[in-house]
């Protein structure tokens, strides 16, 4: 069966890029191309379409393989560019590939291009998965950081509330409730408290928390909280649950999941001020080894699937990077904590569940929070790599 190819062809001689094609052909591939000569509509069909390879003539009237090369450079986009001419040189040549070509081939002798080109779509996809194995390292690597800092300050933190509260009590024993101080005593008791229920948010993103995880279905836990819901997001937002009727149980505690799935509705309805549509499905899902390259330390195999979709305002890729950070907000000073989501990553990570962010300016986010079968053990086969986590994916636009 042929292999569909998206190949941009760099050419001012539509015979020879039909004899380029033909090869192609002949090597196994079903190619759709584009034929340009010039800079413009170079960067025009890079705007338009994804390529899969690039193969350009050395020297075009108004164009040049070199000036493609520092064009491609320029976009940032990783697209193997092999060079193909009927007169480029030795010396030439080298001197392209150290400029960044990938190969170069004669027009007269093009029996080794599908293999070229085989060979640099699989170094390409290497690139690929290396580069986002690398992210998620290092954005594991930043969380766990957090995490250690977040646990480090609770616990400190913990000790100076705990003596306020012990004082406050201490005063309040002393007087009544006619005592002109006993509503301040009542207000220090209450920011304390206050302060006690970030300390414990920052303790769940830390992964510090106590669980009593039991096997439980995620139908019937949001099943139970759908009237809840419906009443915290109000009237403006319109709410669709879609089970799987076939859904398979998780180990997890019970209060924990009732916490991170309100914490991302309520997260959609801050995405959708005028109101819209929010989504709730669970499947059974089996996941891929390139499903995987977007969920950080995940492996191929059977999971639970908690979807969250709004139709919100959506974000930005640095938003998106930063959404799970202890105290990241985008809400107007007052509006909240930005503990919300970190709860969230953290009660997840607790329950070797994985969670993704999948969103854009103008497009709402899914909320992906992925679970383990509880008759499976947490990530099997896992590959060992060091201070990652397993996350899950979150929703809704604004932060």
């Amino acid at each position: 069966m042929a292999t569909p190819l998206r190949a941009l062809i760099i050419e001012d001689s539509q015979s020879d890029a039909e004899l380029i094609l033909l090869e192609l052909r002949q090597g196994g591939f079903e190619p759709t191309y584009e034929r340009v000569e010039t800079a413009y509509e170079m960067t025009d069909a890079l705007r338009r379409q994804t390529w899969d390879v690039i193969l350009a003539d050395y020297t075009l009237p108004k164009f040049s393989a070199p000036e493609a090369l520092a064009l491609l450079k320029e976009t940032g986009r990783d697209i193997p560019l092999l060079i193909i001419s009927g007169s480029i040189g030795e010396e030439t040549a080298v001197a392209a590939m150290k400029a960044g070509a990938h190969d170069y081939l004669m027009k007269d002798n093009l029996t080794r291009l599908p293999a070229a080109i085989q060979r640099e779509l699989r170094e390409a996809e290497n690139r690929a998965e290396r580069k986002s194995l690398e992210k998620q390292l290092l954005q594991a690597q930043k969380m766990e950081s957090l995490g250690q800092l977040a646990s480090g300050i609770s616990h400190d933190f913990n000790n100076v509330l705990t003596g306020i509260l012990g004082y406050s009590d201490l005063g309040l024993a002393k007087i009544n409730l006619e005592h002109p101080l006993y509503p301040n005593f009542i207000t220090i008791r209450k920011l304390a408290e206050r302060a006690a229920g970030i300390t414990r948010q920052l303790l769940a993103f830390a992964r510090r928390q106590t669980i009593e995880a039991i096997d439980l279905n995620l139908n019937a836990i949001i099943s139970d909280l759908l009237k809840l819901i419906a009443t915290t997001l109000g009237e403006d937002i319109r709410i669709k649950f879609t089970p799987d009727a076939a859904l398979k149980t998780v180990h997890a505690d019970i209060a924990q999941i009732e916490q991170v799935l309100m914490n991302l509705c309520v997260n959609a309805r801050d995405a959708m001020p005028q109101g819209g549509a929010l989504t709730i499905e669970t499947k059974n899902i089996h996941l891929e080894k390139a499903d995987c390259l977007a969920l950080p330390n995940a492996c191929p195999g059977s999971y639970v699937l908690l979807e969250v979709i709004d139709t919100g305002t959506g974000m930005e890729e640095k938003v998106r990077e930063k959404i799970f950070e202890p105290f990241f907000t985008t809400k107007s000073p007052g509006k909240g904590t930005g503990l919300g989501l970190s709860l969230v990553y953290g009660i997840v990570r607790q329950h070797h569940g994985t969670i993704q962010v999948q969103s854009a300016p103008g497009k709402g986010p899914p909320s992906k929070f992925i679970f383990h079968p509880s008759r499976n053990p947490p990530f099997p086969n896992r590959p060992s790599l060091p201070s990652t986590e397993r996350i899950g994916n979150d929703s809704g636009g604004r932060r």
